[in-house]
């Protein structure tokens, strides 16, 4: 009686809005009527191939409208969607299909080739389907859908499981943070009021559907009643197109999306006077030159997947700089290592509470503990806060040393155990670095054995080898040594205050 799902997001617009459009994705259109329809035949397969409540499905494709209809099918059956980041290698993604065994993979052409060396190899054998009708190992999606029966009622509830993004990284290896019902739709409402979006708008999807800030906008526009415009990778001169075509008034943007959409706009003129809202990071001086040249408000951030999306946002214009106030289902705190607050305008560790905290990490049962203590999620980041409530963003806790080039998760112990794999090289520490195009860039500071004659670019192709490539070093320095500690470990403040 008291719950409240995503699948009754397709149900309500679908009642008040049928007629609609809904989802846009190249030519094909459909109404919040059709969306339903199509959400419950494919729920109703569901059935038929044994995927109930609780059951896991994973997703590796690029945006399609057809992944918004598997998170509303699985809404409505009460199985968990792993969204997985289709930029990952073969070895990272088969950790996460062994990690959280799902019943059935779901994939696109464009990761076929990677789905059927999965299968050849036996390194998944669950249910496979293809959201294409050849070509590919499995069943076509489509042939999935029933719509000869009536939908059977299941019991899914607020605070069951939805979805697991993987993310944090120990060891080398991902772990999934497990999102709710109420997450994901409190976190919904919480963009909803803060940017004050209608039904009237229209996001356009640029961002991933395997990321966070990707699934909350689509989402908060969907709840709204508004519609979705899916671009299936980022293109900038596509992306404007849909903007003036569509009247888009929504987008999400990490580096180097909008020095390139603004790059666009000086090769051609476009009519974009629908954009309003640009949510995401960027460096002030492109926040400033885009709001000039298109007169939408940027919304700077602080957010994580653990958080369901955004801890703070506020209009970048309002304190350039800062990360903005905290949100409106957001309960946080700056602590010391002492687990007491820290007095206004000092650093301290940011702590959340709230309907927006995740569940944990799956099977991460002691890990869960340790960064759920005292009642209070530790975001292993780093924060002040000012007089006025803005929160300024102040780096990372050690333990949780972590780089974001372009809005992407890279855990520098991560790449450097595969840097480590490289037989010429004796020691690295991994760092974080300014860079121009993505915010911020992967430095590798090596230490190579005796005799060796590698080369930067030969190392940084050893490592794209191996990992996703977006965790790559950019930046690659040999040195004689590395400054240690008293222990005799790398000093990591020491590299990055020398090498950074």
């Amino acid at each position: 009686m008291l719950s409240f799902t995503v699948y009754d997001v397709f149900k309500r617009n679908a009642a008040i809005h049928a007629k609609e459009t809904a989802v846009v994705c190249g030519e094909k259109r459909f109404t919040f009527e059709e969306v339903l329809g199509q959400v419950d035949a494919l729920a109703k397969g569901f059935k038929k191939c044994k995927i109930g409540k609780g059951d896991r499905i994973a997703i590796l494709a690029h945006n399609c409208h057809k992944y918004l209809l598997l998170f509303g099918a699985a809404a409505a059956s009460g199985a968990v969607v792993v969204a997985i980041n289709w930029r990952l290698s073969a070895d990272e993604i088969n950790h996460i299909l062994e990690d959280c065994a799902p019943s059935a993979l779901f994939y696109d052409i464009n990761n076929a080739e990677i789905v059927n060396n999965l299968s050849k190899t036996g390194a998944y054998s669950g249910q496979l389907f293809s959201f294409e009708s050849s070509g590919t190992v499995g069943k076509p999606l489509d042939l999935l859908a029933i719509t000869d029966s009536d939908m059977d009622a299941i019991d899914v509830y607020a605070d069951d499981p939805f979805c697991i993004i993987y993310t944090a990284a120990v060891g080398g290896k991902s772990r999934g943070a497990v999102l709710t019902h109420s997450n994901i739709c409190l976190g919904n409402l919480q963009s909803i009021a803060t940017m004050g979006l209608s039904f009237r708008d229209v996001h356009l999807n640029m961002l991933p559907l395997f990321h966070i800030t990707g699934i909350n906008l689509a989402f908060s526009v969907m709840h709204a009643g508004g519609k979705n415009v899916i671009m299936g990778k980022f293109d900038p001169q596509k992306a404007m197109e849909f903007i003036e075509k569509e009247g888009v008034s929504v987008i999400g943007s990490f580096p180097p999306i909008l020095s390139n959409l603004l790059t666009e706009t000086e090769k051609k003129s476009y009519s974009i006077s629908t954009l309003r809202h640009v949510l995401g990071i960027d460096s002030i001086d492109n926040i400033k030159a885009f709001e000039a040249k298109i007169g939408s408000v940027f919304w700077t951030l602080y957010g994580q997947t653990e958080t369901s999306g955004m801890v703070s946002f506020s209009p970048a214009r309002d304190k350039f700089g800062s990360a903005g106030k905290q949100g409106l289902l957001i309960k946080m705190n700056l602590i010391d290592e002492n687990e007491k607050p820290v007095p206004i305008g000092e650093p301290g560790e940011i702590v959340v509470q709230g309907p927006l905290v995740f569940k944990g990490f799956w099977n991460q049962e002691e890990y869960n503990k340790y960064i759920f203590r005292n009642g209070w999620h530790h975001t292993g980041d780093m924060g002040r806060t000012d007089e006025e409530g803005y929160l300024w963003f102040a780096g990372r806790k050690p333990e949780k040393e972590l780089i974001k080039p372009g809005g992407e998760n890279v855990y520098p112990a991560e790449v450097e155990k595969t840097i480590l794999e490289h037989g010429d090289v004796l020691e690295v520490s991994v760092i974080g670095v300014p860079d121009p195009k993505f915010g911020e860039g992967i430095k590798a500071v090596c230490v190579l054995k005796p005799g060796s004659g590698l080369k930067a670019e030969e190392l940084k192709e050893f490592v794209a080898s191996r990992i996703a490539r977006y965790k790559k070093p950019g930046y690659v320095e040999f040195v004689e040594s590395l400054p240690k500690t008293a222990t005799g470990a790398i000093d990591r403040l020491k590299v990055k205050s020398i090498y950074g």
